[in-house]
């Protein structure tokens, strides 16, 4: 391997090019894209027509599908040119879903993608189920890949998932959560499956060379793992910010879970004595008819900016993870997503 670094990539922008659609980045790899949509439905075919019909409308309910695309781009970066990017892209999506399921029955949630998630039309037993279904027939196709590194990624990745709803679940209206173990909880929750789509994404790339393109493989997990943190730090910013049609989601979820994200964190930590009080009685009985009250303390003491700093620093490492990365038409693309991703915050 060349042990020149690659040109520099472009740094955060918020320019009308750098924060466009994604269209052209889903046109590079649109064949591939094409093939992961047909072998979705295939591997969800099953003589129980319960599951057919819950995985279908949850695989279709509209969402982007940036863990697969992370998979095709990652690897195509890195000159791949075989086919299993395409079974790999389809398990990191059958993953995703699986927990999406789960979570849906976990926080009680009813709307999702701006539909009723899964367990409010068909309840919580099938939709757990039907995510047991989805986990299974994803290590399935790991099997079929024929890679044990790829597979070790995924099942540590699978166990830590877990684990971070657990935490996060745990800590269910715990006001003295404070940064540290909030990033701990998202990391597990949250950015470790796109960590584990551009890694594995890579290691597919490297097969037989994994020595070789060591440095190229560890800039790939890192940039999966930094672009998945901003990821969550940017919802955390939007459910006080945001809207319910461009969510897909109820403003204020967060708070009627008692979840602490980054902006009450922040506001834990920095306003004034008696908006402390106001917020943690919020999180603590779950007050969701506080929300406005919530809202303009976060404002009022910097907690949105400061979490909106955060993802754009998160955007930012993982811009420079990609230095190593060869200069080519998926590295492109890869920054794009990146760029993408930040303009959430408008």
């Amino acid at each position: 391997m060349n042990q020149n670094t690659a040109p520099a990539v472009p740094t955060v922008s918020r320019k009308a090019d750098a924060i466009a659609d994604l269209g052209s980045v889903y046109g590079l790899v649109q064949n591939e894209f094409r093939a992961v949509n047909q072998l979705i439905p295939e591997q969800l075919s099953s003589d129980v027509a319960m599951v057919e019909d819950i995985g279908n409308y949850i695989v279709e309910s509209g969402g982007k599908r940036l863990r697969p695309l992370m998979v095709l781009l990652s690897s195509q970066a890195l000159g791949y040119s075989g086919d299993k990017h395409v079974p790999l892209a389809t398990i990191i999506e059958f993953l995703h879903t699986a927990t999406l399921l789960h979570d849906d029955v976990v926080d009680h949630s009813g709307l999702r993608r701006g539909k009723p998630t899964a367990n409010q039309k068909w309840g919580n037993a099938p939709s757990v189920l039907v995510g047991d279904f989805l986990y299974s027939r994803a290590f399935q196709l790991m099997v079929e890949l024929g890679s044990l590194d790829i597979m070790a990624v995924l099942a540590r990745a699978t166990n830590t998932i877990a684990e971070g709803e657990v935490m996060q679940l745990a800590n269910l209206g715990n006001c003295d959560l404070n940064e540290t173990a909030y990033r701990e909880v998202i990391r597990c929750k949250t950015a470790l499956l796109f960590e584990a789509a551009s890694h594995t994404g890579a290691l597919l790339a490297c097969q037989g060379n994994a020595a070789i393109c060591e440095e190229r493989i560890e800039a790939m997990r890192l940039f999966g793992l930094h672009f998945g943190m901003a990821y969550q730090l940017l919802d955390d910013w939007l459910d006080y910010r945001g809207d319910s049609k461009s969510m897909g989601k109820n403003v204020g979820d967060d708070l009627a879970e008692g979840k602490l994200t980054l902006p009450l964190i922040h506001a834990l930590q920095n306003a004034a004595t008696d908006d402390k009080a106001g917020v943690r009685d919020a999180i603590e009985n779950k007050t969701v008819a506080a929300l406005p009250s919530i809202l303009r303390i976060v404002d009022k003491c910097g907690g949105l900016d400061y979490t909106r700093a955060c993802a754009k620093k998160e955007i930012e490492t993982a811009l420079q993870c990609l230095e190593q990365i060869p200069d080519n038409d998926y590295r492109a693309a890869l920054v794009q997503l990146s760029h993408y991703s930040l303009s959430r915050l408008g």
